[in-house]
């Protein structure tokens, strides 16, 4: 039995479907454009770095062209290659040799004494002391990664904010900034900029340890909180989206 009240559930219009459908064609394709995007770009920038410093006879141009027989690039038989990612594979195996031969007795030895004329030229010294304690801090071991997600209050109380525990406060920091618990030394980065932020030290039991990883943490902040760790939830909207196009 039906009263004038009860009214059936209006179906969506065409242009709601479209708009739903777009929607949803853009969650799927902007998470693997980009990706794809971003990846060919550090691939050309990569070559475009490494070939410059190999010599023409030895790029794929060359040595493809070389194999053929053709020796005048002006010729009509030139064939011209442009091979995306063999500079990347080419600074690997630079990067791997160089690695391997730091290593050695012979490399430890030269490393010292080109540190040891870099430290004698002014400008360079300061300079490369600089970068090579930034590549030192990026390429550390393990152990010297952020531990755990964290919330703290800041930039005052009742202001919080997301920060990722580096390790326990030490040295003449934790010497001078005396407290019962301890301290541990926090990274609060920038939106949507993580890599920069400011280095604060903190008493522990005012630091609350976060269940998300490091990585669902560092996903929260570069969206400016739109990405929550929660992939159920996101996979729920998807499909909510799916079924309103249907």
């Amino acid at each position: 039995m039906t009263t004038p009240f009860d009214t059936e559930p209006k179906r969506p219009g065409l242009f709601a479907s479209l708009r739903a459908s777009f929607l949803t064609g853009i969650v799927v394709i902007a998470p693997v454009g980009l990706t794809v995007w971003l990846i060919w770009t550090v691939i050309g920038w990569v070559d475009g770095f490494v070939w410059p410093f190999v010599p023409e006879a030895y790029q794929p141009e060359g040595l493809i062209n070389r194999f053929l027989g053709n020796t005048d690039p002006n010729s009509e038989s030139w064939i011209n290659v442009n091979i995306r990612g063999v500079g990347v594979i080419v600074f690997l195996l630079f990067t791997l040799a160089v690695g391997w031969v730091a290593k050695g007795l012979i490399g430890r030895s030269m490393i010292r004494a080109a540190e040891g004329l870099v430290d004698r030229t002014p400008v360079v010294r300061s300079i490369y002391s600089g970068i090579k304690q930034i590549a030192e801090t990026v390429f550390a071991q393990s152990e010297r990664s952020f531990e755990k997600a964290c919330l703290i209050e800041y930039p005052r109380r009742g202001i919080w904010a997301i920060a990722f525990i580096s390790t326990d406060t030490r040295g003449e920091v934790a010497q001078k900034a005396t407290n019962q618990n301890g301290m541990v030394s926090v990274f609060v980065p920038t939106t949507p900029n993580p890599t920069s932020g400011f280095l604060l030290f903190f008493p522990k039991e005012d630091v609350i340890e976060l269940d998300m990883s490091i990585e669902d943490a560092a996903k929260l902040v570069i969206s400016a909180g739109l990405v929550y760790p929660n992939p159920d939830k996101a996979r729920e909207g998807v499909e909510e989206l799916a079924r309103k196009a249907s």
